[in-house]
Parts: C-alpha cells; structure tokens; sequence
C-alpha cells in the first residue's frame, strides 16, 4: 500500500495504534492493587472519623426569648458550633425541647409540623418523621436510624439557652 492509497486522515494522524488495546496481567494486576489500596484507605479514614468524639459545646449560648415564641411554633440557631444548625421547638403544650436539625438519614433539614391535630419533626426529602418528644424516626428512612442530637436547655430570667448536646449512636 503506497502512500498514494492512504486515506486523507492518515495522512494527517500518522500514529500507529497496534498494540495500545493490549495490556499485560502485570499492569491490569498493578491497577488493580493500587485501587483497592487506594478504597481501603478512604473507608479506614471514614471510619477513624466517624469514631472520633464530637466536639465540646461551647458553654451556654442564648436561643431565644420563651416570650417570643409561641406555643407550636420554631425557631433554627446554631450550636453547638455556627455550622450546626439546630431547632427550638415550643410545643402546643408549652413545653420547650430543641433537637440538631440534621435528619440522621442524609443530613437534610428537619422541620417542625403539626398535621392532623399531632406534633412531629419532617424530612421532607424522603418523607421522614421524627418524635417530637424524644427524637426518634417514626416512619421513612430515619426509622431504622439512630435519633436526632438533643440539646440540654435552661430557662431563666425569660431566656432560653442551650447548655448542652447528647448524641445517641445507633446500636
């Protein structure tokens, strides 16, 4: 075949490509260790995280107002640091409880609702419920999960302040 016969693109992309389809048992065996090294390592690091204890709250931060809130309403603040953001709940009964507002199912935010004369926590990513009393998953994802973060309150002098942060891990 002379190179009157090549086709234009040949002409113009001269590269051979016999042979770069073909790749031994010692490169596909070397890819093949270098990334289950490279997984193992990643879950080792998500698991060494995820055992490290959470970090102190920082003392008694002040929510709100009890005068301010009324009864079956809400109010999102952040603690136990500014990137966690939190909910304070004054239930119909005035009862005052505040929950971490991160739904244990993917984190999306959890928000207060009254639907059919009952209180609950909502995810409304995948259709989630929480207790309001004590933060469990009642129905959807969350259920089989571990409970929302609840946060330690006092009330004095007509304030509310978060005091502390007691996360229950799943069983």
């Amino acid at each position: 075949m002379g190179a009157e016969d090549l086709p234009k693109w040949r002409e113009d992309f001269p590269y051979e490509s016999e042979g770069d389809d073909h790749v031994t048992r010692r490169d596909f065996a070397r890819f093949l260790v270098l990334l289950s090294g490279g997984l193992a390592t990643g879950n080792a690091v998500v698991y060494l995280r995820s055992r490290r204890p959470p970090a102190e709250p920082s003392g008694r931060v002040e929510i709100a107002r009890v005068g301010d809130l009324a009864p079956g309403s809400a109010v999102v603040f952040r603690y136990p640091d500014e990137t966690t953001p939190a909910l304070l709940i004054r239930r119909e009964n005035g009862e005052l409880l505040a929950f971490e507002q991160k739904c244990s199912h993917l984190g999306c935010p959890v928000s207060y609702a009254r639907e059919g004369g009952e209180e609950c926590l909502r995810c409304y990513c995948h259709n989630g419920r929480f207790d309001v009393a004590s933060g469990e998953g009642t129905s959807g994802p969350p259920r089989d999960l571990r409970p929302l973060g609840r946060i330690a309150l006092e009330v004095e002098g007509g304030k509310v302040f978060a005091v502390g942060l007691s996360r229950r891990r799943a069983i």
